[in-house]
This record gives structure tokens, sequence and C-alpha cells, in this order.
């Protein structure tokens, strides 16, 4: 059923010209890059990030939809903009492997991995088996000194260590997403997007029940 996965790009300037009124909904793009910027100065920001996982989740197990991705990924939206508003986006239709399953699925299990090891240095941190690493790191490999946005605040060293983590994997995710949005079109991150992915599973599985 990949209908429940694939985005259709809307075209450029298609609410004014029908006089369609914008919602409340079409402005979420402000909350994911004003997230990334309160990210820069303190990581503890970065937990919020939890809503774009769990929300996700919700709807699509109660409503059996992919409601989300369509209508409240911010992200997806800001993409949108930067691609066609500001005409940052190739607009070239993504490669057929992008959006095959295998390629998604192993995209999730990657991810998942990495998720993985990210909690298990949160654990390590919480043991005091290790110290606070205040790095965020980039496409998994880069890391990056973080030290302006660490702010000691009397919480415990693991709670900083999650969010150091769970930054990491957004700013990746976001640039993974800005890259294939200036190669293809603008919301071709939603084609492999590993919440995305998830959501259709839990979607098909409502389906079949």
């Amino acid at each position: 059923m990949p209908g429940l996965h694939y985005f259709h790009e809307r075209p450029s300037g298609l609410r004014g010209r029908y006089g369609m009124k914008k919602k409340w909904s079409d402005y979420l793009w402000i909350a994911s890059l004003t997230y990334l910027i309160l990210g820069f100065f303190n990581i503890l920001f970065a937990w919020l990030g939890l809503i774009c996982f769990i929300v996700p989740i919700v709807i699509s197990l109660v409503t059996g939809s992919k409601a989300y991705c369509h209508t409240y990924c911010g992200r997806g939206q800001l993409f949108a903009l930067l691609g066609r508003k500001l005409h940052l986006s190739g607009c070239r239709p993504a490669p057929a492997w992008l959006s095959s399953k295998g390629f998604r699925y192993g995209f999730l299990a990657f991810f998942m991995v990495m998720f993985g090891q990210m909690l298990f240095n949160t654990a390590l941190v919480f043991q005091g088996a290790r110290d606070l690493r205040q790095v965020v790191t980039l496409l998994w490999t880069f890391r990056l000194p973080w030290h302006q946005a660490y702010h000691i605040t009397g919480l415990p060293l693991w709670v900083s260590q999650f969010a150091f983590g769970f930054y990491s994997v957004m700013l990746t995710s976001t640039i993974l997403g800005l890259i294939t949005m200036v190669l293809f079109k603008p919301r071709s991150w939603c084609v492999y997007c590993p919440m995305g992915t998830m959501t259709q599973m839990i979607c098909k599985a409502k389906a079949r029940d």
C-alpha cells in the first residue's frame, strides 16, 4: 500500500489561488525551526523533540492514518517552504530505490540501532560509568563540541546526556532531509523518514484488523 507512505507535492500558491484560509497547523514549521535554534543555546530543549516521536505513533494507533505526516509535521512543512518558496529544491523526482521497501525498512532498522546506542550511552552516564559528553554527533560520524548549549542546572547528568544524543538525532535527520530536498523534491525526506515508515507499519497492521 504505497499510497499510505508516499507524499504528493502540493503546488506552490495553491491556497491563495483558491482562497483557502490557512489553519494553525500550516505554521508548525515555525516550531520545528525554533526547536533547532533553541537546542543550539540550551541543550535541554532537545527533550521537546520527543513530541515528534510520541504524537505520530499515538495518532496512527488511534486513527489508523498518517494524519501527522500529512498535516502536522512541521519538518515536512519547513522543507516545503525552503524548497518551493525559496526555490532551494531541485524539484526532481526521487530515485525509485529511495522509496523502496528494502531501503525504507533498512534505514528504519539502522535508525533504531543508532537510537538504541544513544539510550545505552545515556544509561552509562546514569550509572556513573561514563562522564557527560558535551558533543553533538552529525550524521552519526562528525562530533561537534556543543559546550555553549550546556548550562549546569542541578539536574542529573543523564538528563543532559540524553538531550545531547537526542538533539544529534534530530539535527542529523534534518540535515538528511535538507540534502534530499536540494537534490530532489522538497519533501523527499518524507519518502524514507523512519517515523513515517513506522507509522505506515502501524496503519497497515490496523487495516488488517
